[in-house]
């Protein structure tokens, strides 16, 4: 048999384009064996070779090679192309370069192929016996279930362009490649043509392409047999970019007649439904990961887990998991059930003791048979790698009492053989380890059940990567050469933190991690797609640089990027600036800043915590040198939250003084301007020249030096991460973003996020949803955001800018944001420009006055100034009840309907 590769692309002298592909007649995958293509005329490219009759399945990629001999391929993965099963003379395969919009990119992801616009591979399409007949093909990613491609064009089987007649095409198994045939005979040259998509309900055509036909010469040659495949790429949709809506909602803040207390998976199922039913097409939830370190309040963050592969137990529904036989446990569970239902928030310790005591004797009542069930040993067999020393981990925090595995003896350095011996199915520590894999176990299985529902209702599943782990994790017990454990990974000040964020997690070593090329990465992006389509990367600056906190530091104000190019002392000199240490890198301390800070207690701080150094400063003793020393004097003896008034103004007043200083050091002769730093005391101390140099020098290092730099790390890293999952990827892209983020976002399809009360134009103080680029997801609020209605009350004069100004209304702002203002300020984004508009449960349900809860400010799920804070928001409304909000669900789906974010293609 005789394959004839065809394809058109205009190069540039000196470039060739090359096939490369399985079988050994096109090398094998081996570009130094390729094929090259021979150039004949207006960009045609064309080669002929033998493949041997026993071939079925074709399987190729085009690449361009240059004379540098540098490769570039086109995007996709390898063409594949199933043989006719008689033999034919010849197959002539006329193809395209692939190089798809980044729009289009995007339908690839699975949450599109895999859920939104998964094809129906039942689909029948045109088939033709004939020895000569030409096959249609396209690739169509966007495209419903109850859809169907077809072809219309010019030649009596294609329908003369009528439109209920059109050639009829089949989806491959892969939902992506469709294609059908007709009988080359009676065919006249050329074949004008236009695919369109077909309801396969209505039995009608609903869509053809827009623009100029498609066009085929066919080709005169004398084979017995001959097989002319058009390859076709890019449906032109008159419609415009697909769009769609979702709903975000911590699994936490689920509330349902049938959980415990707390959200669970079970609950994701009724949760599914409300969405399916009032149009929305995706679900986001914060990270679902194990956190349990300390098992108090301080494990309710989510973002700090333990293991970035086990789920956490707190989510999973007992009903599901299994009954106790013991009806007097059963019955005292249902009281408790029905009281923690009944609480208003999450009451996260309490409901968390209660499950494990729970999963406990559930775990003794079946172990007997539980490890010979065969879900359960595919469940262990497909997890090992990471499930036996997570249980160990578990069990070793629990015995040990402390996460802080440093703590742990001969434990204290993780290995291997070590732990083989202790989870060995004979050591009597078995029932307290094995435990863990049955609850694992049980969540993997849950949510893969949420996953599957929510793929057959076309709901994309939405999760969270955050950008750290605990410092006292499985990963950094078992691999701790991944991570920089001396080190605090945080965020620099923003709106909603102005002393920055401290989330206490280790950098990553990079350098380490590229030596093997990101496989913890992969590892983890491999086991998320089990449960998700698409997923937020948080933070995803991190990839770039992170802000770096001294171990010795509370506050993220004295951070640092790393990585970074620091300035050296002659850089600053050559700037102008006098570099003075004692002047600028030492807290800049005196007494009427003293004064200033503490008030009444100003002698007190004197005499307790400073020392003179002459001319009326002072500086910190010794043994309150740094923010860790003094916080750890304050809280030696009473909790965060029950330290007195007093003593939480004179502690912060002393960090803000530690914080007084204008550069950090990073290293031998290297400096950082310290964040915020035209905001210290000690800047305004400066004279009117020091400080229009020093405003120079930070505007040069913070937001030009590093553009080039970080545009590279980035690139170095998020590819491969990345292309370990076919997910939707979007990039939680706030806070202070170097120029080189977006570009790079850009380049590899990153969704970024839009958010109105956030401009990233410095220049003006709301961006309008309608400015939001297409890849993105435009939200009105975040999980560490307050609400619309909390937002609302805290700024008088910015709200009423914004009722004027981006609403459009006329008058005196309204005091409360009515059912009415938060459903304009929704139908603004829905109209959005975004591929989706996302918005917490919250802000949906502020367009209803029944609805929405009258404890405002009880609404938002984060605060992230507070590393303390409590993570416990639920709905105040059932998802039962909420299914039968008749009047509140009409208006929504309505809106969405309008807004065309319904669209099946």
């Amino acid at each position: 048999m005789k394959i004839r590769f065809n394809i058109n692309y205009f190069t540039r002298p000196g470039q060739q384009i090359c096939v490369s592909g399985a079988g050994k007649f096109l090398g094998n995958r081996d570009i130094s064996k390729a094929i090259v293509l021979n150039y004949t005329d207006n960009g045609n490219w064309s080669v002929e070779i033998e493949i041997p009759n026993a071939v079925k399945l074709l399987e190729y990629k085009y690449y361009l090679k240059d004379e540098s001999g540098s490769v570039m391929w086109e995007w996709g993965n390898y063409r594949s192309i199933l043989l006719p099963l008689q033999m034919m003379g010849l197959v002539n395969v006329v193809d395209s370069w692939r190089a798809p919009g980044k729009e289009e990119k995007a339908m690839f992801s699975s949450a599109f192929s895999e859920v939104i616009m998964k094809a129906n591979s039942k689909t029948k399409g045109a088939v033709s016996r004939a020895k000569n007949r030409l096959q249609f093909r396209i690739q169509v990613p966007r495209i419903g279930p109850n859809y169907q491609v077809c072809v219309m064009g010019n030649q009596l089987k294609l329908g003369n362009w009528d439109k209920q007649k059109p050639l009829l095409l089949a989806c491959d198994s892969n939902n992506v490649i469709w294609s059908g045939e007709i009988n080359l005979s009676g065919i006249g040259s050329p074949v004008k043509y236009k695919y369109g998509i077909y309801d396969t309900e209505k039995k009608k055509l609903v869509t053809i392409e827009e623009g100029e036909d498609r066009y085929l010469e066919i080709p005169s040659l004398n084979v017995d047999s001959f097989l002319l495949i058009k390859s076709d790429e890019s449906f032109k949709y008159p419609l415009g970019n697909w769009k769609g809506a979702g709903v975000s909602i911590p699994v936490f803040s689920q509330r349902s007649e049938k959980s415990f207390g707390v959200g669970d998976f079970g609950d994701l199922i009724d949760f599914i439904d409300w969405a399916k039913s009032v149009g929305m097409k995706m679900v986001q939830l914060l990270p679902v990961n194990e956190t349990i370190a300390s098992h108090n309040w301080l494990d309710s963050y989510p973002y700090k887990s333990i293991s970035v592969m086990a789920l956490h137990p707190v989510y999973l529904n007992l009903d599901k998991m299994g009954v106790l036989k013991d009806k007097d446990k059963m019955n005292e569970y249902a009281a408790k059930k029905a009281q923690l239902n009944a609480s208003t928030h999450v009451d996260y310790p309490e409901v968390l003791k209660l499950k494990s005591a729970y999963y406990k004797l559930l775990f003794d009542q079946e172990k007997a048979t539980f490890f010979e069930r065969e879900d359960y040993k595919r469940f262990f067999d497909k997890n090992k790698e990471w499930l036996v020393p997570y249980a160990a981990f578990v069990y070793l925090r629990d015995k040990m009492k402390s996460p802080d595995f440093r703590l742990w003896g001969k434990y204290s350095k993780y290995d291997k053989k070590a732990i083989l011996k202790l989870t060995n199915p004979t050591s009597k520590e078995w029932d307290d380890i094995a435990v863990h894999y049955f609850i694992q176990f049980h969540l993997d299985k849950q949510l893969s059940e949420v996953s599957l529902y929510a793929r057959n209702n076309g709901i994309v599943l939405k999760g969270d990567i955050p950008i750290g782990i605990s410092p006292n994790s499985v990963e950094a017990w078992t691999e701790p050469e991944l991570f920089n454990l001396g080190a605090q990974a945080g965020a620099p000040p923003d709106d909603f933190a102005v002393k920055g964020q401290n989330w206490g997690f280790p950098t990553y070593n990079w350098e380490k991690m590229a030596e093997e090329n990101y496989s913890w990465w992969k590892k983890r992006l491999h086991k998320m797609a089990d449960y998700f389509d698409a997923y937020r990367i948080d933070h995803i600056l991190g990839f770039f640089r992170i802000w770096e906190i001294p171990e010795d530091a509370v506050e993220g104000l004295l951070g640092y990027f790393n990585p970074a190019l620091p300035l050296t002392a002659n850089e600053i000199e050559n700037f102008g600036v006098s570099f003075d240490f004692e002047r600028m890198v030492q807290p800049y301390i005196r007494q009427y800043l003293i004064e200033d800070l503490f008030g009444e207690y100003a002698e007190e701080v004197i005499q307790k915590f400073l020392e003179p150094t002459g001319y009326d400063g002072y500086r910190m003793k010794e043994e309150f040198s740094s923010q860790v020393k003094v916080n750890a004097w304050f809280l030696s003896d009473v909790e965060e939250e029950n330290l007195s008034d007093k003593n939480r103004k004179i502690r912060d007043g002393l960090f803000d003084l530690i914080a007084n200083v204008l550069f950090i050091q990073t290293g031998h002769d290297q400096w950082q301007p310290r964040i915020s730093l035209q905001q210290t005391a000690s800047f305004a101390a400066l004279d009117d020249y020091t400080q229009n140099l020093l405003n120079q020098l930070y505007l040069q290092f913070f937001y030009q030096r590093h553009d080039d730099f970080w545009y590279h790390k980035g690139m170095e890293k998020l590819p491969a991460i990345i292309e370990a999952s076919n997910m939707l990827v979007c990039g939680e892209d706030l806070g202070m973003v170097p120029d080189c983020v977006p570009p790079v976002m850009d380049e590899l399809n990153i969704l970024s996020l839009e958010i109105q009360r956030m401009s990233k134009n410095p220049k003006i103080k709301f961006a309008h949803p309608s400015d939001a680029p297409y890849l993105s997801v435009c939200t009105t609020s975040t999980h560490d955001m307050s609400t619309i209605r909390g937002w609302w009350e805290e700024d008088r004069e910015s709200t009423q800018l914004f009722y004027n100004q981006e609403l459009g209304n006329e008058g005196t702002a309204p005091f409360y944001a009515e059912p009415d203002v938060c459903k304009q300020i929704i139908v603004q984004h829905l109209y959005s420009n975004a591929m989706w508009t996302t918005f917490p449960i919250q802000d949906l349900l502020a367009m209803d006055g029944r609805l929405r809860w009258d404890k405002t400010q009880e609404e938002q799920i984060n605060e992230p100034s507070n590393v303390r804070h409590k993570w416990r928001y639920r709905m105040q409304q059932s998802i039962e009840d909420l299914k039968k909000a008749d009047a509140f669900n009409a208006l929504l789906k309505s809106l969405i309907e309008s807004s065309g974010r319904l669209s099946d293609y």
